[in-house]
């Protein structure tokens, strides 16, 4: 085959909706989680470096850069949670969940191998080449979360379903037309926001994975790299939490937006001069679906 052939080849399979949609999730979750990982890294491993606000800022403006890399091909999920929560009112077909979900999975682990790769150096000095899963010397807790010793498993599971049920609560709300959105164009940085703030308020009893794409692939690196089956053994199992309570809580919290606040949003009668000025307009730039009429992020509509 030719290499001409070949290009074209390789061309026509990257304009595909589902392989761009899976690209933009792969990479949309590397970026928010490198930017994450590595402000837990500092906050570990830095001393004096690295804050637990740090990590909240690291955390928020990395989804602030994924929406921006990724949000107007697939709405830049970055969230196994948030793709089911679309998928399970309608609002996403079914058939992209796993596209969705393998994208941020393989980026999420990505991004814990180059973390692993640029603190390779720190992670050994901090505890004198041991890999450790708990005690005050772990590192285990740069890449995935895990219970202290405060927390009961259980009470780690409401803990992580509410927090997440907040943050898809808000989202339905930052990203409704319908109701008071953010402004167009700063729907990346409010999210952001909303993830440093569910943080800074919310964060203290179980890490706020929230996210089931941001806790396991980064925990399933761990045990290949070398730290061990305690990985998931520890806080009595935890690892699952992580995992289906967010799945939950996003649901749930989806349910409640959409049920107690959207149907109650006043409509605004269209009136007939709007309705023949906007059948002008349209007739004199057509649009053939093929791109959005404006140029806002297609993130979270109804």
């Amino acid at each position: 085959m030719a290499p001409g052939s070949v290009l074209e080849t390789i061309r026509s399979v990257l304009q595909r909706t589902m392989v761009r949609e899976f690209l933009a999730e792969f990479l949309s979750t590397y970026v928010m989680m490198v930017f994450g990982l590595g402000s837990v890294a500092h906050m570990v491993l830095g001393e004096k470096l690295g804050s637990y606000l740090g990590v909240n800022l690291g955390f928020g403006f990395g989804v602030t850069m994924g929406i921006h890399v990724a949000g107007g091909i697939s709405g830049a999920h970055m969230n196994a949670a948030v793709t089911f929560t679309n998928c399970a009112l309608g609002r996403m077909a079914w058939k992209k969940f796993p596209v969705y979900v393998l994208g941020q999975f393989l980026g999420s682990f990505s991004a814990a191998a180059t973390t692993y790769l640029i603190f390779y150096g720190a992670i050994n000095h901090f505890a004198g080449g041991n890999l450790l899963v708990t005690g005050s010397k772990s590192t285990a807790n740069i890449f995935a979360t895990y219970l202290p010793e405060h927390m009961t498993l259980w009470r780690g599971f409401l803990d992580e379903a509410f927090v997440t049920g907040m943050l898809q609560l808000c989202i339905f709300a930052i990203t409704d037309k319908k109701n008071s959105p953010a402004l167009q164009g700063t729907e990346p940085l409010v999210i952001g926001i909303l993830v440093a703030a569910l943080g800074i308020s919310l964060g203290m009893n179980s890490g706020y994975a929230i996210n089931p794409s941001r806790d396991l692939p980064p925990r399933f690196f761990t045990f290949i790299a070398g730290w061990g089956k305690q990985v998931f053994r520890a806080g009595n199992n935890w690892w699952w939490v992580p995992v289906v309570a967010p799945l939950l809580g996003s649901y749930l919290g989806g349910i409640v937006y959409l049920c107690l606040i959207h149907p109650g949003v006043p409509q605004v009668p269209q009136r007939l001069e709007n309705y023949t000025a906007r059948n002008q307009k349209m007739t004199a730039s057509p649009n053939d679906g093929s791109a959005p009429i404006s140029g806002s992020v297609p993130l979270e509509r109804f």
